[in-house]
């Protein structure tokens, strides 16, 4: 099973985002873009798991301390690593350090478990795009500055949840395993 932990987002970010990718996909179609549908904020990847630790990723996700719900805004767009050599396109997600917090807790009843820790430092975003193909990259970048300030609305996050990712041609299929609430209730 190819598992990740994540925030959903509303509906209506949700469409506010699904307009802008519809009128950069115009201009960049060699982009892979995302299916609005499955946009999250990843708190932790944890990859190919064997079905049998299922319980035990759940029981640790379950035993995060109760927190207050955490106020999110979706803003702006920016590349990953770069923009002269962009290899993704994402949306800001810009959040107090309780986000932060809320993935490094993650991390760690997972690093407990043996799931390794990732590497880099928590960046929280919405991917939108993946940039394999050079062609449409000056056209993307000149649409997106002529776009100006872009902001997608907010949110408060008040759950996390449990994802089973199936590749397929036409994109990743995401599965909700399990529902985690701030108030320390158990999984839904």
């Amino acid at each position: 099973m190819r598992l990740f932990v994540a925030l959903d987002i509303p509906e209506d970010v949700r469409k506010s985002l699904a307009a802008l990718v519809a009128r950069l996909r115009v201009v960049c179609p060699e982009a892979r873009w995302v299916r609005m549908e499955g946009v999250h904020v990843t708190l932790k990847f944890i990859g190919e798991t064997a079905a049998d630790r299922l319980s035990a990723i759940g029981a640790a996700l379950a035993s995060l301390p109760p927190r207050a719900p955490i106020p999110i805004k979706f803003h702006g767009t920016g590349f990953f690593p770069n923009a002269r050599r962009p290899r993704v396109l994402w949306t800001g997600v810009e959040s107090g350090p309780e986000l932060a917090a809320l993935a490094d807790d993650v991390e760690s009843v997972l690093a407990a478990l043996g799931i390794p820790r990732e590497e880099r430092a928590f960046s929280p975003h919405l991917t939108l795009a993946r940039l394999d193909d050079p062609r449409g990259l000056d056209a993307l970048r000149a649409a997106i500055e002529q776009a100006g300030p872009m902001k997608f609305g907010s949110a408060t996050a008040q759950n996390f949840h449990l994802y089973q990712s199936i590749l397929k041609r036409g994109g990743a299929e995401y599965t909700r395993l399990a529902t985690y609430s701030f108030t320390g209730r158990k999984p839904e």
